[in-house]
Formats: structure tokens, sequence, C-alpha cells
């Protein structure tokens, strides 16, 4: 078989172009998508490439873009205050204890006041509140205040040296029986009351201070021991002292009887000779305790001296030789008195009677 251009061209004269341009296409776009697919292969790393030997992935094109900033704010706007503004969806915030939030992190409840700390008010005594105690055993007690001072009805404060730590039923009790009973007891000596003069308040121990006993109202907050009230004119009221009228300590005697459960005072025990105990006491049906003697007064008696010497009296040298001489001569008397009296008690030897011979 023979092969010549001019038959070649003659045979092939159209088709031959283009099937040689058809395959030249068909290349270019076969050559076309291995490179896209090798550029597209770059971006992610081939899941068998373990050591990362394959070609880098190229970074991304970082781009640069403008962040508006806000605008000047305007001169009569109101100033910013340092609330923060509330949520637009009703929303609390994150610091506030929300319906998400565990029940501990909400506040504890606050303590509800007593009835008695409401109504011991300042216009009647300052008696700050203090924390409860809990001492050892049942020492202790709740709604405590600290007395200061009584303010009387005509707005004068009595100071409480020192301050007493009571409960609250027991400062107010005392309170009441200064500015209802002493003030005008003070009135009637001529004065007012100035000083209350506190000896023992709160302490935990036992009765008497005695180990193992009983534990005291001391212990409890609810027991004061008071030893005297002084008045504005410097006087004292001792409620023990017997040099005081009898009437005034019996007067103090019905008032604290009447108004406190408990009431200890000389003729009680050795313990309360030079104070008096006071207390609240709860007791069975209300029992009560009122232990105070009222001591008369100690008499007064008037010191023995010595006369005065007369002026027509003798020398003292001349009275002490005298009087030697008086006391030597009746001791020779007296001697020679007890003489004869000693020998007249001897007896007489006895004799046998004889007969007389006519």
């Amino acid at each position: 078989m023979g092969f010549s251009v001019p038959d070649f061209r003659r045979k092939w004269s159209c088709r031959g172009y283009m099937s040689a341009g058809a395959a030249m296409v068909t290349a270019a776009l076969g050559l076309s998508l291995v490179l896209a697919e090798r550029a597209e292969a770059r971006k992610y790393t081939s899941p068998l490439d373990i050591f990362g030997i394959a070609a880098p992935r190229p970074r991304p094109v970082v781009h640069s873009a403008r962040i508006p900033l806000p605008r000047p704010r305007p001169e009569e706007a109101p100033k910013a205050s340092g609330e923060a503004p509330p949520e637009p969806d009703g929303k609390p915030p994150a610091d506030k204890p929300g319906a998400d939030k565990p029940a501990e992190a909400a506040a504890p409840p606050e303590k509800p006041v007593s009835a008695c700390r409401l109504a011991l008010t300042e216009e009647i005594a300052i008696a700050p509140s203090i924390p409860d105690i809990r001492g050892p055993g049942a020492c202790g007690g709740e709604d405590l205040v600290r007395l200061e001072a009584i303010v009387l009805p005509d707005k004068r404060k009595v100071t409480v040296k020192p301050a007493a730590i009571l409960r609250c039923t027991m400062a107010s009790a005392i309170a009441d029986w200064l500015r209802k009973d002493m003030a005008p007891l003070a009135t009637s000596l001529g004065s007012t009351i100035g000083e209350l003069d506190n000896f023992d308040s709160f302490e935990c121990r036992g009765r008497n201070r005695v180990a193992g006993a009983l534990l005291s109202e001391h212990g409890k907050a609810n027991a004061l021991d008071v030893r005297g009230i002084k008045l504005a004119n410097g006087q004292s009221i001792g409620l023990t002292d017997r040099t005081m009228p009898r009437e005034v300590r019996e007067r103090v005697l019905h008032s604290v009887c009447s108004r406190f459960s408990t009431v200890l005072g000389p003729g009680s025990d050795w313990y309360h000779e030079d104070h008096i105990h006071l207390d609240l006491a709860q007791r069975r049906n209300d029992y009560r305790i009122c232990q105070w003697n009222v001591w008369d007064p100690l008499p007064q008696i008037a010191p023995l001296l010595p006369a005065e010497r007369p002026e027509e009296a003798p020398p003292r040298e001349v009275a002490a030789k005298s009087e030697t001489k008086s006391e030597t001569k009746e001791g020779a008397d007296d001697e020679a008195a007890e003489k004869p009296a000693a020998d007249a008690g001897k007896s007489q030897p006895h004799k046998p009677a004889t007969k007389k011979r006519r």
C-alpha cells in the first residue's frame, strides 16, 4: 500500500483538519481540568498525608475592612448614670438570682423583729440590738440588747454603768421600773435619777458561781444585779445600806417584788448581802420569789469619853501618891482582917472532960 501527500489531501481534505483541531481542543480542556483539580486539592490536606509532606496550603488573602466608628455624643444629651439599663426583654441581670439559678445563691431571709424590740424605742431606752449569743451548754439567748441608758419621761437619761447585756424583755422591765417607780421616788427626795449601778448582767455561770450548780438566770441574759441608784444631786440610794431610811428601802422592795419574778437581797443567802438580784425566771403557776429583809438602821451610840478634870483637883503626882498609900493601907487592913478569920477557922485540940473532986 502506497502513501502520498496528494492522495491524502484529496481523500482527507476537510476531515483531517477537523480531527486535528478537535484533538487539540480536547487536550486543552483536559489539561485545564487537571490543573484546576490540583489547585483545588492544595486547599485540603490529603487523608493519606500523615507526615505533612504534601505541598503547603496557601494562606487565604486577608482583606482589611474599615470598621465604622460611633458618632460623637451630642452635648445636649443627659449624662449617663452608673446604673445598668434594664434588659429589653425583661430578663434579670446576670448577678441577680433568677429562676435558672439554684436556691442557695439567694440571700437568706432576714429574722423578723420581735414585738418587744419594736416597743423598746429610743424614747424609752438607748438599747441597740446585738447578735444572738450561743455559749457553752444553754448559755446565751436570742433577741438581746445592750442597755446603755434609760430615757425618763422628762427626756433625761439615766446611764447604766457599765452597760448591761440583757434580753429585750428584761431590759424593758428595768426601763419601766426606773421610769414609773424610781423616778417618783427620786423626786420625793428632791432630785432626779442620774445613774444606775449595774453590779452584774450577762455571765455564763452557775447559780452563785458554784461549780456544778444549775445555770443561773445571768447565763441566760435574764437577770440584773443592782447595788444602788445615784441621784443628780450627788446623793446615792444604797438598796442594802442600813443608813438609808427604812421607808425608802421598803418602797423599793414593794416596787421590785411587784415587777420581777425573783428578788433576792439581804437575808436570802450570803451571796446577796450587798446587792439586789432581779430576774424574770418563768416558773410553774407563775410562782414568784421575794426574799429581801429590810433591816433596821444601826443604833447610833455616842462614844464614851472620860469626864473633864475639875480645877480644884490636886496635882496628878500628889493624887497618884495618895492613891498608892490608900491602896497599901487597904491591903494591910484586908490582910489583918483575913488573919483572925483564918486563926478562928483553925480547930482546937480536943481535951477529955474531967470531974472535980469534992
